[in-house]
């Protein structure tokens, strides 16, 4: 019998070994988006301390909530706010890094990766320019495709907060890359 995770997290207060099962079934998905967030290195010591965070608050997580994922990715994004500087940093030097790397011989390559390298330096240089809050929900929603009440959940903000500002990161990032949809750079920037 599947247990739903309310159910592991209940388990785990007399049995606190019980908590593993919580890890195991969502470590990956949160390590992937703080790894796409922050890097890789510091993406394995958030994971390591969301986990933690989630054990020593399991006590106070709403059980009336069958998917502990919302909570998680809550806990996860409020530890990339204290990488805020850094991730600005990182959006910087890889917008940066992106217009420095040399261009390859071929010609058809050349063109696939100028464009590329100019959609993600725009693309980049759009996110580092959203408030914490825009970008937060936005990466929530566009990589880890949660839903708006997931959203809501993880960040503990009404659903129309999160309606309001995806339309605005939307917009803004939209702009920055000169009306073009963001969803159609999707593929350059996910294979660049």
């Amino acid at each position: 019998m599947t247990r739903t995770d309310a159910e592991i997290i209940e388990r785990s207060r007399h049995e606190p070994d019980a908590f593993a099962a919580l890890f195991d079934r969502h470590a990956p998905h949160i390590r992937r988006y703080l790894a796409r967030r922050l890097g890789d290195q510091v993406a394995d010591d958030l994971v390591a301390e969301t986990f933690l965070t989630a054990f020593d608050k399991r006590q106070r997580y709403d059980r009336a909530r069958p998917d502990a994922r919302p909570w998680l990715y809550g806990i996860a994004t409020n530890l990339v706010g204290r990488h805020r500087r850094q991730e600005a940093r990182r959006y910087r030097e890889c917008a940066a890094e992106n217009a420095e790397q040399d261009h390859a011989d071929h010609a058809d390559r050349v063109a696939t990766e100028v464009t590329a390298r100019a959609v993600r330096s725009l693309l980049t240089g759009a996110l580092d320019g959203l408030s914490a809050e825009d970008r937060d929900v936005l990466l929530l929603v566009a990589w880890e495709q949660l839903s708006y009440e997931e959203v809501a959940a993880a960040l503990a903000i009404p659903v129309g907060t999160v309606r309001s500002r995806l339309h605005r990161a939307r917009r803004k990032v939209r702009d920055a890359l000169g009306g073009q949809n963001p969803t159609e750079v999707e593929e350059l920037l996910n294979n660049g």
